[in-house]
């Protein structure tokens, strides 16, 4: 049983407990933990920069091959580092370092919220890259399968934390 939730003998329902405010305080906090985050943002965005970088190796040019493997080497520290910050929450301590590394790079310039931003803008670049590019027609099964887990994880969360905001404003 969780401390503060008593429960009535006859149903096992919360007979007096938490209030609905401190209910909705709790999934707010979950919703900006880094465990969430990285889960469902962090992590995708690594999926869909992996792919990408995957899918320039195969396009056949020296220099196409050369940025994708800049681009992969980007993605496994950037999934390192969520990883890592999953890793560090669920231990209930606070990580040293950022989600990625261009996110680093702003910690060190004392911004590095906004250098997380342009991360986010550039994995949203990726995202359109694949689609009009023609590579996300090209997918090898595994890959294409990681990309629909990598999107499927990152809308529905979105939209779940939107309608939740939604449905506490109101």
């Amino acid at each position: 049983m969780q401390p503060g939730i008593q429960f009535s003998r006859e149903c096992k329902m919360p007979a007096e407990g938490r209030s609905s405010k401190q209910q909705s305080d709790a999934l707010q906090r979950f919703f900006s933990r880094p465990f969430f985050l990285s889960l469902t943002i962090g992590i995708p965005f690594c999926a869909f920069k992996l792919v990408f970088g995957l899918s320039a190796l195969r396009a056949g040019t020296d220099i196409l091959a050369a940025f994708g493997w800049v681009v992969i080497a980007w993605a496994c520290a950037d999934l390192a580092m969520n990883i890592g910050r999953s890793v560090y929450d669920l231990a209930g301590r606070t990580a040293p370092f950022e989600y990625c590394t261009i996110a680093q790079v702003g910690r060190r310039l004392g911004r590095p919220t906004v250098f997380l931003a342009l991360d986010t803008l550039l994995s949203f670049v990726i995202i359109c890259l694949m689609l009009w590019s023609g590579w996300i027609a090209r997918l090898p099964e595994i890959e294409t399968y990681v990309w629909y887990a990598a999107t499927t994880l990152n809308l529905i969360s979105l939209s779940v934390v939107s309608l939740y905001n939604e449905v506490r404003k109101g």
